[in-house]
């Protein structure tokens, strides 16, 4: 009779293996399928992935699947294993007992917070049974061998996009949250939710515009970008803005921002409160602010150089010809400190043949990536699927149109810019509250398509900046060892777009005289905007800088708090002393801060 059980035992775990097989064979052939459904004729091109190049990672992952089955065996069988644990787990958790966890989110992730998750043993089982799948899933898609690191970063990114979409918290009778909602409130949470997602789907023009904070809200000029100041020179790409001093004297250096081209200026001049600018100015600065165009039709051709040109030197000139200075202290925020290394290596080289009348004194580099090797998961987008389709999307309008890449970014960290917004605004039928960081994000511009395509292709495909003369701007070659100036460098530590190991490698090559480093809490963004008041994240810093960044932070010191003072105590070095406040000249005034480029 025992082995009657055994062998019937063992006849069902048979019967299970094999549906569990044909179910994974299935599975992986629908790639193929879907495959053949999307081509360049029937899909419309608004979106930074082309559907194509996203089943056609899968349909390759499957492939690679087919060839290799002992990986989804094995997958098979840790799930198996793993799952007769958490049965095992739920129903000591049942019987009162409070055995740990085998599974637990990690620390930055938000969708688990509520206590219902810990304290209900069904929820629990269930968030731990998720993360067990998550972690399954890719590991078998790290384990395929393959000799292109770019594919293999691209088949870990779809995958832990379609894991995160199919989170328990994303659907109403798996999250315990929702369902407390929907009885604490007779259903109203979806009738809420319903208005939300029709208000979305209105304002997206029928492609659904996820809301992330309530819009009217807040004013541009108004209630952000209000430090005053004058527009005192513009061109085709650019306004410049010179903000009114609010103390007796100033730094005889002026300072100018380069912020980059991707999003407007004002990040950097957000909420009285969190403005970098006003904070900057009540310190005795004259600051100068770069305001980009949103490229149209007419900009398709401006390129990199044009940028350099037309960006920095020109401002340069303008800010002579308005303080008389012969020297100025410059900012590049992100892409904005990529063109400022640019123009510095190309004016010192010999054969450049024009230089702005401004001499650059010190250099502060936030969030700046010259090393694009490992440039995060934005270096998917550099392959030349993704560049093929890019530029057929830039070529339909002559730019790339801000929303992509708002989509794009997005999808980079989609469990906070996505999905959050998903389950708070539809599922539980919330609004969102006002937030000026979220705001400002949400506000879009675009790019012009020959500058978009020439740092795809020269900094994120080919990496030629790290690459001495390597890259050539108006036949001039770009070598950053040639620049021997004083260079503060800040970036931050959850940085999705600009990871901080990948900035920390310019430490390496920099030729600065005085080179300082600076790791700030939080990310791109937040990490940034961190006025002293606000007393939060804190920052690292040492003053030595091995070749691995990892030593480096484990030697660094931490210190709490912004990091706005230790620099604007750093730029004192290279003030030039104190002069009389400077105000616009009347002359020179064409309207009032913002400007009209930034409200188009």
């Amino acid at each position: 009779m025992e082995r009657q059980d055994q062998d019937m035992v063992s006849t069902h775990a048979h019967d299970w293996r094999s549906s569990f097989q044909s179910i994974v064979k299935e599975a992986l052939e629908l790639p193929f399928t879907f495959e053949k459904a999307f081509s360049d004729k029937n899909i419309r091109l608004y979106s930074a992935f082309h559907p194509k190049h996203v089943v056609k990672t899968f349909a390759d992952l499957s492939a690679q699947l087919f060839q290799h089955p002992e990986i989804w065996e094995s997958t098979y069988n840790h799930f198996f294993k793993e799952t007769t644990k958490l049965g095992e787990y739920f129903i000591r958790r049942l019987w009162g007992e409070t055995p740990s966890p085998h599974y637990t989110p990690d620390r930055k992730d938000r969708r688990f917070r509520d206590k219902v998750w810990e304290e209900n043993p069904f929820f629990d089982t269930a968030k731990q049974m998720y993360l067990m799948l998550c972690e399954a899933v890719l590991h078998s898609c790290t384990t395929l061998h393959t000799t292109d690191p770019l594919l293999k970063r691209k088949r870990h990114f779809f995958v832990r996009q379609l894991l995160d979409s199919c989170a328990p918290t994303n659907f109403i009778f798996s999250n315990p949250v929702v369902l407390r909602a929907l009885f604490e409130s007779g259903g109203l949470n979806f009738i809420h939710g319903t208005e939300r997602f029709l208000s979305d789907l209105n304002r997206g023009k029928g492609k659904l515009n996820i809301a992330s904070t309530d819009t009217s809200f807040f004013e541009v000029g108004k209630d952000l970008a209000a430090t005053p100041g004058k527009v005192i020179f513009q061109n085709d790409i650019l306004q410049l803005i010179q903000y009114a001093p609010t103390t007796e004297t100033v730094q005889k250096r002026p300072v100018l921002i380069i912020p980059p081209w991707i999003n407007k200026y004002y990040i950097l001049d957000l909420k009285p409160e969190n403005s970098f600018v006003k904070w900057l100015v009540s310190t005795g600065v004259t600051v100068f602010m770069i305001s980009w165009v949103k490229a149209t039709p007419h900009h398709a051709h401006k390129s990199f150089e044009d940028y350099m040109r037309e960006g920095i030197f020109d401002s340069l000139t303008a800010i002579h010809q308005a303080t008389k200075a012969t020297s100025a202290n410059i900012i590049g925020y992100c892409l904005g400190g990529t063109l400022l290394l640019n123009a510095l290596a190309y004016c010192l080289h010999p054969k450049c043949a024009e230089k702005p009348k401004m001499r650059v004194a010190s250099a502060t580099l936030l969030t700046t990536l010259t090393d694009f090797r490992d440039a995060g998961d934005l270096t998917i987008l550099a392959d030349d699927e993704e560049l093929s389709h890019i530029e057929k999307c830039m070529a339909q309008e002559g730019f790339l149109n801000g929303k992509i890449l708002f989509d794009t970014f997005n999808v980079l960290r989609a469990n906070d810019l996505i999905w959050s917004y998903f389950v708070d605004s539809y599922l539980l039928g919330k609004t969102p509250p006002p937030h000026d960081i979220l705001f400002w994000n949400a506000d879009v511009t675009n790019m012009p398509r020959a500058l978009h395509s020439f740092i795809l292709r020269n900094f994120y495909r080919k990496n030629l900046l790290v690459q001495p003369n390597a890259l050539k701007i108006r036949g001039v070659p770009i070598d950053l060892q040639r620049i021997h100036l004083p260079i503060f460098m800040l970036s931050t530590r959850d940085d999705h777009i600009a990871p901080w190991k990948a900035t920390y490698t310019a430490t390496q090559f920099l030729k600065s005289p005085d080179l300082t480093f600076v790791l700030a809490g939080s990310g791109h963004v937040a990490g940034i905007i961190n006025p002293p008041a606000a007393q939060k994240y804190g920052y690292w810093t040492y003053n030595a800088y091995p070749s691995s960044a990892e030593d480096w932070l484990a030697y660094a010191k931490e210190t709490s708090g912004s990091w706005w003072p230790t620099w604007r105590q750093w730029l004192e070095k290279y003030a030039g002393g104190y002069v009389s406040a400077r105000f616009p000249k009347e002359n020179l005034v064409l309207e009032n801060a913002p400007g009209t480029y930034v409200l188009d």
